[in-house]
């Protein structure tokens, strides 16, 4: 149910060599800038507010305030430089100058606003969205030989005030499946086939035969059509109409059978076959022939319910009775169907806390979707994406905001159980005896893995955070069939 945004926190790439007509890009560090007093600047940075929680932060140079290091940087690189003619350590200042001080020029004055800016920040702390987005700027204004003052414009966004006391009001239901003995009855078969034994009769005698069958596209009299379909598969005699199951009755491995589909299945059946088959669900498609022949008869010899059957159903219980399986059955469904619920009723809550009114800075996002990524995208890529961005904004904004105000967290012991679980799932496993070293070494390298660890926690954060939400709010309950609940799952997906 937790829905992650691409991060808004990546860093703007780093100032390289630029060539002059070339826009300055900066990169800011997360952390004041080391040395010095932070208010020596304060005076040399102004804010103003240019939209919607969007403001424009300006950082104005004078040259005391970057050439000292512009100087000292062409001779300590005098110092190092490694030129033909000179003996390194002993190349003129003024030789370095004019072959790379432009390029030194524009990293000490990029240096000097980076600092400046980083400090503001990191004294003021506003709540801001990315980093700051430099305004573009002339390189050609920028001349180390006239050095001046200079004003850098960059543009932030501001976090909005996030409210979630919708959930206390809200008018939500919690939809319950009851299971019944039918429901217990009819899982019971499916275990029985499950677990039972396969056998290869003769002949096709029963409704439960299972046919592996090669379907060859026809005419009515069996005559295959040229470039048809062929593609073999398994359904049960039972998944055929009547009809149809009286002609396969007494047949044999390698007989034949012609249909026509839409004689040949009812509705439910005929669309999943259509479907393997890789045919479009048309009428006309219905209508086609097949040549069936039986490559395989096969017989699932049901489990009587015995001792031994129960034990193989549910390892961990000491189950000796039909009484004690249906029982131990009807709470397993009953636990599934709860669970579904849960989902469900999450389900709502995510939608109610998205719909809850949140203010973006929408023009500084757009701009920062433009420019701020891995590429430049266009006008029309940003506004065919912000709808889905801001709506996955929207709810990074709401569940941060949950998860700090309750202090939501997930430990390390935590997320080593949730990898222990996991390992025993994979393998089929609730319970493992015997020597389960290599079960904690297992894990060990899991939790040195990122993606795995930042998998897992995701995870269980998010179930806290519904867990927390749930808490919140107190639904109507309302009695549905497992039939409209599975129709509820179907509607949503996030």
């Amino acid at each position: 149910m937790g829905v992650r945004v691409p991060s808004c926190a990546q860093n703007l790439p780093s100032v390289g060599k630029p060539a002059l007509g070339q826009v300055l890009t900066f990169t800011f560090q997360t952390q004041p800038a080391p040395g010095g007093s932070q208010n020596i600047y304060m005076a040399n940075v102004t804010r103003e507010n240019i939209g919607i929680l969007n403001d424009k932060i300006t950082v104005s140079l004078n040259k005391e305030d970057y050439y000292p290091a512009f100087d000292k940087a062409i001779k300590d690189y005098s110092k190092k430089a490694n030129i033909p003619g000179f003996r390194k350590g002993m190349v003129p200042p003024g030789i370095v100058k004019k072959m790379y001080g432009a390029s030194i020029f524009y990293d000490e004055v990029v240096k000097s606003v980076e600092k400046k800016l980083q400090e503001y920040l990191s004294q003021e702390k506003p709540e801001i969205f990315a980093q700051p987005l430099p305004m573009e700027i002339d390189l050609r204004s920028m001349d180390m030989n006239n050095p001046t003052d200079y004003d850098f414009h960059f543009e932030i966004g501001l976090k909005p005030e996030v409210n979630i006391d919708v959930l206390s009001t809200s008018n939500l239901t919690l939809h319950k499946v009851s299971v019944t003995d039918a429901m217990v009855d009819e899982e019971i078969e499916r275990l029985k086939t499950r677990h039972g034994k396969m056998s290869e009769p003769e002949s096709v005698n029963s409704e439960e035969d299972v046919l592996n069958v090669l379907f060859k596209e026809s005419d009515a009299d069996g005559n295959p059509v040229e470039n048809g379909i062929s593609k073999e598969n398994s359904l049960l005699v039972k998944y055929f109409t009547p009809e149809v199951r009286a002609q396969l009755m007494s047949k044999k491995k390698d007989d034949t059978l012609v249909i026509q589909l839409s004689k040949a299945f009812e509705e439910k059946e005929r669309e999943w076959v259509i479907s393997d088959l890789g045919i479009a669900k048309e009428v006309e498609n219905d209508q086609k022939f097949f040549k069936l022949t039986i490559v395989k008869i096969g017989l699932v010899e049901k489990r009587e319910l015995n001792i031994g059957f129960f034990k193989e159903v549910f390892p961990a219980k000491d189950i000796e009775t039909e009484t004690e399986f249906r029982e131990e059955l009807k709470n397993q469904i009953q636990q599934h169907w709860d669970s579904q619920s849960r989902v469900q009723l999450q389900d709502q809550i995510y939608h109610l806390l998205l719909d809850t009114p949140i203010e973006l800075p929408e023009q500084f996002l757009k701009h920062w979707m433009a420019r701020g990524g891995e590429k430049v995208k266009s006008i029309d890529e940003v506004e065919a994406e912000f709808p889905s961005f801001s709506k996955q904004l929207k709810w990074t904004l709401i569940s941060d905001k949950i998860i700090k105000d309750n202090n939501l967290d997930v430990s390390q012991e935590e997320l080593r159980e949730n990898m222990r679980k996991e390992v025993m799932q994979y393998f089929g496993q609730t319970t493992m005896t015997g020597d389960m070293n290599w079960l904690d070494t297992y894990i060990d390298r899991m939790m040195k893995e990122e993606k795995q660890v930042d998998s897992s926690y995701h995870r269980l954060i998010t179930e806290k955070l519904f867990t927390w939400a749930e808490g919140q709010v107190t639904p109507k309950e309302k009695e549905v069939s497992p039939e409209e609940l599975n129709a509820m799952q179907h509607h949503h997906s996030h």
